[in-house]
């Protein structure tokens, strides 16, 4: 009798060291890093190649201007997106030349949708085509 009890006791140890054997080892097995749940930030401005002319200061300051009496900044933040693209953003896709800043002036003029998202952005047909090349010209002209 007193030989069973020595065996049960010996076959319990022997059970109880190979369960917490396993126990640890399959806690230790569970040391993957711990990932954060970040937001990934999606890049919506898919900026345009090109070579950037300068751009004079007073025709500048006269867009900013000209931007400061109508209704951009309505929609339209300088550095933040609004219900339109940020100024800055404008600034970052697309270079400063002649030929983007007479298509994104008739685009001020006639409106446009699709560029920047669902947005669309009112027409201003009451406004000159210089003036609204040069209020371009101020835009882009935040380009850092």
């Amino acid at each position: 009798m007193r030989r069973r009890i020595y065996m049960f006791r010996k076959k319990n140890t022997l059970l109880i060291g190979c369960l917490l054997s396993a126990t640890f080892y399959l806690l230790s097995c569970d040391n993957k890093p711990k990932q954060e749940n970040k937001r990934k930030t999606i890049d919506y401005i898919k900026q345009i190649p090109g070579i950037n002319d300068s751009i004079p200061v007073e025709v500048a300051d006269k867009g900013e201007v000209l931007i400061a009496y109508s209704d951009c900044y309505t929609c339209h933040k300088e550095d933040q997106r609004s219900v339109g693209p940020a100024f800055r953003d404008i600034a970052k896709r697309y270079p400063v030349n002649k030929v983007y800043i007479e298509m994104l002036a008739h685009k001020v003029i006639i409106g446009g949708r699709g560029s920047w998202g669902s947005a669309v952005m009112d027409p201003h047909p009451e406004l000159s085509f210089e003036d609204a090349k040069t209020m371009v010209t101020y835009i882009l002209s935040l380009k850092k």
